[in-house]
């Protein structure tokens, strides 16, 4: 193209420069936006994850220690810790925010919560608790209930209502 431009007789130099600038510009915005979507591939373990997603991320958790990252088909996502609590953050494909992580007590699920799985899974021991702050402000608790060889994860809404979530595999 740079050829072609440079063939064409051009009546002043004002409109030669025009076309430079211009084609300056586009290759600048074209290569802002293969950048935006690219990989980084560094040295400190965020191989796979897009460019925009450690930024966004360095600017949400600029305090994040101890971060690791990992990239599946479905999501990136960065376990890291902050004042000495575990956490996960993570983003869609496209870079977005999906939500943030982190193990929690029982005894954070609201009361009526931690009163239907007494009744409900009365003889269950509780394994874990995962509380789950999504990007649209609301809060959920997944929460790992076992008993003998019997183990499952119960979902806990916003309004504390539980529902079973899904098996868990041996």
């Amino acid at each position: 193209m740079l050829l072609l431009l440079c063939k064409l007789k051009f009546k002043n130099k004002n409109n030669m420069k025009r076309i430079f600038v211009t084609i300056a510009i586009t290759a600048l915005f074209t290569a802002n936006i293969f950048a935006a979507n690219s990989v980084v591939k560094t040295e400190d373990g965020t191989q796979g994850v897009s460019y925009a997603v450690v930024n966004k991320f360095n600017n949400d958790f600029a305090r994040a220690q101890n971060v690791s990252w990992k990239v599946n088909a479905n999501f990136q996502k960065a376990s890291f810790t902050i004042d000495d609590v575990k956490m996960s953050a993570f983003y869609n494909l496209q870079g977005e925010y999906m939500g943030l992580t982190q193990a929690v007590q029982f005894k954070a699920l609201p009361t009526k919560a931690k009163k239907e799985i007494g009744q409900k899974y009365e003889g269950y021991f509780v394994q874990e608790v995962i509380k789950l702050d999504a990007d649209d402000d609301s809060t959920v608790y997944f929460v790992d209930l076992k008993k003998d060889t019997d183990e499952f994860l119960v979902r806990v809404t916003p309004n504390a209502n539980v529902y079973f979530f899904q098996q868990v595999k041996k």
